[in-house]
């Protein structure tokens, strides 16, 4: 997967929005305004992707490709680089487990909110 499929996939999501927070090379995709993805447009290639810290583990250990996230919070973001053959399979699986974890830990209203907007 490029960068554009990556958008495209993340903006699919119910609920999601993109954004330039932080600078103008880090590309930002929020769910009910919760950060759940993160590209670097700039530099190396990488995606930060939020999960509980047992899985955040689990892949480090298991890809090589899989580091702790930079600048966050190393015990809940990994940087998955985009520079190595990562299968579009496992990427959106990645991908779907940050926004779930995400939307779990949004307040009942809000998750409220996005299920009517998935009505």
């Amino acid at each position: 997967m490029n960068i554009e499929d990556i958008r495209e996939y993340c903006l699919g999501k119910k609920g999601v929005s993109e954004s330039f927070p932080f600078d103008q090379t880090t590309l930002v995709f929020k769910v009910m305004g919760k950060m759940f993805c993160l590209v670097n447009l700039d530099h190396e290639p990488g995606l930060l992707l939020k999960n509980s810290p047992e899985k955040i583990m689990d892949m480090r250990e298991r890809y090589s490709f899989v580091l702790p996230g930079y600048h966050m919070n190393k015990t809940h973001w990994n940087l998955v680089m985009m520079d190595q053959p990562v299968s579009e399979d496992l990427l959106k699986q990645w991908v779907d487990e940050s926004y779930n974890l995400v939307v779990e830990g949004l307040p009942h209203k809000i998750k409220d909110e996005l299920k009517k907007d998935q009505s």
